[in-house]
């Protein structure tokens, strides 16, 4: 097996906290639309929205507003008041000026690897936002190369993998979601560990490759360093 040379972590959900912001904008979002109809329906129509706009907008804030206000239309038969369009968007606002909170760990485990891989930071959302929020973490001069990609599969993660390290089969991917971050990233050749979060947005759920060699999970971040004194 190869020497693991390369370290690529994501970010939303894995260094700092970011669905929970999501999930109490759809609260706020289900309240302001609570008249029209009930909170499951809404967030089914919520949901499929976001689904069928991935391809228009990708993944990030500004999408799931544009979402909202797609199924605050719809919900109403076109008659939604504009200050509840207005309570939308800034809601999104807020989201975009949220400070950053990295998760317990985030900051040692990316320090403790540093010195001996190449570290990356892979991360898919708006790219003006994911800026932001790296700035504002204090973790971006721990990272060798940093990504904002549209999507996540096993083609940009080969990709990735060539041009900052040795291959994905010596690159390992750490995050907290099966499917983006786990699953392609091991289709690629390369590790993938997962770790948990708690709260994952219901487009980012997959089965978990298991037994599969390359396959490992954590409780959290403080749990990497042990992994990888395992492969060495």
């Amino acid at each position: 097996m190869a020497t693991l040379t390369t370290i690529a972590f994501d970010a939303d959900d894995t260094l700092w906290h970011n669905e929970q912001f999501f999930r109490m904008t759809q609260e706020r979002f289900t309240e302001l639309l609570a008249d029209h109809a009930e909170r499951a329906h809404l967030e089914d129509r919520l949901l499929a929205a976001e689904r069928r706009n991935l391809g228009h907008y990708g993944f990030g804030i500004k999408g799931f507003v544009l979402s909202m206000i797609e199924t605050a239309i719809e919900v109403t038969d076109e008659r939604v008041p504009a200050a509840v369009i207005r309570q939308i968007i800034e809601a999104g606002q807020e989201m975009l000026g949220h400070p950053i909170e990295l998760l317990p760990h985030a900051r040692e485990t990316v320090e403790s690897v540093a010195g001996d891989y190449t570290i990356l930071l892979v991360t898919k959302g708006d790219l003006l936002d994911q800026e932001r929020k790296l700035a504002q973490s204090g973790l971006g001069d721990l990272f060798d190369g940093v990504e904002i990609v549209s999507d996540k599969t096993p083609e940009v993660y080969a990709r990735l993998f060539e041009r900052h390290g040795q291959g994905a089969e010596r690159a390992m991917m750490v995050g907290n979601s099966m499917k983006s971050d786990v699953v392609p990233a091991i289709e690629a050749g390369g590790w993938g560990v997962y770790v948990p979060h708690g709260l994952v947005w219901a487009l980012e759920h997959a089965e978990a490759p298991e037994g599969h060699p390359r396959f490992h999970e954590i409780e959290s971040l403080a749990g990497l360093p042990e992994i990888l004194a395992r492969l060495a």
